[in-house]
C-alpha cells in the first residue's frame, strides 16, 4: 500500500483567481498527492446506468466518500456489487469539477474477508436457486443404454482421454461426439457455452458430458459462470456435470441433471459394461422363464380341476352299453324259454291226443294244437319286438346323455371368464363380462352387449 504524500498547495495566486482556476488547481494538488489508495468501505447509493460505469459511495461509522468504478475496469469484477457489501477498493483520489466534489476513481475491488470468486459463487448460487433452476423436479433421468455420448470438454486435456477410455473398455458400441471448447480462461464460459448448443442443435446425442479435470478455483471459475449454468439448464439433452473435484462443488453441478465427481466416473455411468448387461439380462431371463412356469402350473391346475369335475363320459356310456347287453340276453333268453313251455305242452297235447281214438277229438286236438302254435309264434314275435324297441329306447337315452352331444346339433357351452364356471341363467351375467364359448370345434371368447328374459 503506497503512503500518501502531503499535496503542496501553492496558496500564492497573486490576486482574484476563478472558481474553475481554483477547483483545477485543488484537482492537481489532491491527484498528485493520492495517485495510488486502498480503502476499506461499505458500499451504499450503488447505481450501475446503462453506461455499464458504476457510481457508489463508500462509508465507514464517521465519514464517507464518494467513487466511480468505470465500465473498462468493472466489467472484469468476478462479483456483483451490493448495497451494504463491505469491500477493499484500491484507486486514487481525484476532484470533479463540475460540482467541486472529490472522488475515488476506484481500479480494483474485492469483497472483504472472503475472495472475489468465491462471493461471485454464492451471490450466482443464490440468484439461480431463486429462479428455480436447481429444483429436483427439472432433472430428467438418464438413458439407460445410450448409443451415443456428446463430450463438451477441451479436445487435449486430460479428462477427454479418461472419458475415451472407460467408454472404449466398458461400451466399445457407443458413439462419442467431442463438442471442443476451452475449459479456463476469459473465453471458456461462452465456448462451453456454444459447444452446448451445437450439441443440441446436432440432436444425435443421447446424453452430454460436460468438464474437466480438477484445478484450483481459478481453474475452474468457467463452471461457476452464469452463462454455463443457464446453457446447461436450456439443453434438451440430459447433461452430467463432470468436474475433477471430488470435495467441493461447482455451480454446474447443481444445474446439471447429474453430478458426477469425474470425467472418468462420468463414462462409467452412461456406460453400462457388457458383463453388467449380460447379467442383467440373465436375471430378466431367469425371471420371465420362471413366471412362464408358474403360470402354466396354474394353467394345467385349473385344467386338471375342470376335467375332475366334468367327469369321464365315455364311463357312463360303457355303463349302459352292457346295461343294453343284459338287457338283450335277459329277453333272448326268456323269449327261448316261453317258447320252449308252449312247445312241451304241445308235445304234451299231443301224446294226450294219441291215446285218444276219437277221429274228431284227434282233429279237435290238431286244431288246437295249430291255434297255439300260432299264438305262440306271434307271442314269440311281439316278445322279441317289444324287446328291440326297448333296446332302442335305450340306446336313445343313453345318447341324450352324451355331455358333448348338443354341440353337434348347433348348441354351444357358455363358462364365465375368468373362473370358467358354467352358465344357466342370463341373470347372472352383466353387460361387458367376457364369455367363453365351447362348440363342437374350437371355441371363442365374447363379451355380453345384451341380456334377455324369458318374456322377451
Amino acid at each position: 500500500m503506497t503512503m500518501p504524500t502531503t499535496p503542496q498547495l501553492n496558496l500564492d495566486f497573486g490576486g482574484p483567481i476563478t472558481v474553475s482556476e481554483l477547483t483545477r488547481r485543488i484537482k492537481d494538488a489532491v491527484e498528485s498527492g493520492f495517485p495510488d489508495v486502498w480503502l476499506v468501505g461499505e458500499i451504499t447509493n450503488l447505481r450501475i446506468p446503462s453506461s455499464g460505469h458504476i457510481y457508489l459511495t463508500l462509508k465507514d461509522k464517521d465519514a464517507q466518500i464518494r467513487a466511480v468504478f468505470f465500465r473498462s475496469g468493472s466489467r472484469f469484477l468476478k462479483f456483483r456489487p451490493e448495497d451494504g457489501l463491505e469491500v477493499i477498493v484500491r484507486g486514487r483520489v481525484s476532484v470533479y469539477e463540475s460540482r467541486g466534489e472529490y472522488q475515488l476513481i476506484v481500479e480494483y475491488m474485492e469483497p472483504k474477508g472472503v475472495g472475489a470468486l468465491q462471493m461471485a459463487f454464492i451471490q450466482l448460487k443464490a440468484k439461480l436457486e431463486k429462479e428455480g433452476l436447481f429444483d429436483p423436479a427439472r432433472k430428467r433421468p438418464l438413458p439407460r443404454y445410450p448409443q451415443s455420448v456428446g463430450v463438451v470438454t477441451s479436445p487435449t486435456g486430460a479428462a477427454v482421454r479418461d472419458i475415451l477410455k472407460v467408454l472404449r473398455r466398458r461400451a466399445p458400441g457407443v458413439r462419442v461426439v467431442i463438442a471442443p471448447a476451452s475449459v479456463q480462461g476469459d473465453m471458456a464460459p461462452a465456448e462451453i457455452a456454444e459447444a452446448l448448443n451445437n450439441l443440441n442443435e446436432y440432436g444425435k446425442v443421447d446424453v452430454i458430458i460436460c468438464g474437466r479435470g480438477g484445478g484450483s478455483v481459478e481453474d475452474l471459475a468457467a463452471f461457476n459462470s452464469e452463462v454455463v449454468a443457464r446453457a446447461i439448464s436450456a439443453s434438451n439433452i440430459p447433461v452430467i456435470s463432470a468436474v475433477g473435484h471430488e470435495v467441493d462443488f461447482t455451480i454446474a453441478d447443481f444445474v446439471a441433471d447429474l453430478r458426477a465427481p469425474t470425467p472418468s466416473a462420468a463414462a462409467e455411468v452412461v456406460a453400462m459394461s457388457e458383463e453388467a448387461l449380460r447379467e442383467s439380462f440373465a436375471a430378466l431371463a431367469g425371471r420371465l422363464n420362471r413366471s412362464v412356469a408358474a403360470e402354466l402350473r396354474l394353467r394345467r391346475a385349473r385344467v386338471d380341476s375342470e376335467t375332475r369335475g366334468l367327469g369321464d363320459p365315455r364311463r357312463g356310456l360303457q355303463d349302459l352299453l352292457m346295461r343294453v347287453d343284459d338287457l338283450h340276453g335277459r329277453l333272448a333268453s326268456g323269449a327261448v324259454r316261453s317258447l320252449a313251455s308252449r312247445r312241451d305242452k304241445a308235445s304234451s297235447l299231443m301224446r294226450a291226443l294219441s291215446g285218444r281214438s276219437p277221429a274228431r277229438e284227434i282233429t279237435s286236438m290238431r286244431q288246437g294244437v295249430s291255434g297255439l302254435s300260432r299264438r305262440l309264434d306271434l307271442a314269440g314275435r311281439g316278445n322279441v319286438r317289444g324287446g328291440r324297441d326297448k333296446a332302442e329306447r335305450l340306446f336313445a337315452r343313453l345318447a341324450s346323455l352324451e355331455p358333448l352331444a348338443p354341440l353337434v346339433r348347433g348348441f354351444a357351452v357358455l363358462r364365465r371368464l375368468p373362473s370358467l364356471e358354467p352358465l344357466t341363467d342370463a341373470s347372472s351375467v352383466a353387460i361387458g363380462d367376457l364369455l367363453r364359448v365351447q362348440l363342437k370345434k374350437g371355441g371363442l371368447d365374447a363379451r355380453v352387449e345384451a341380456i334377455y328374459t324369458e318374456d322377451q
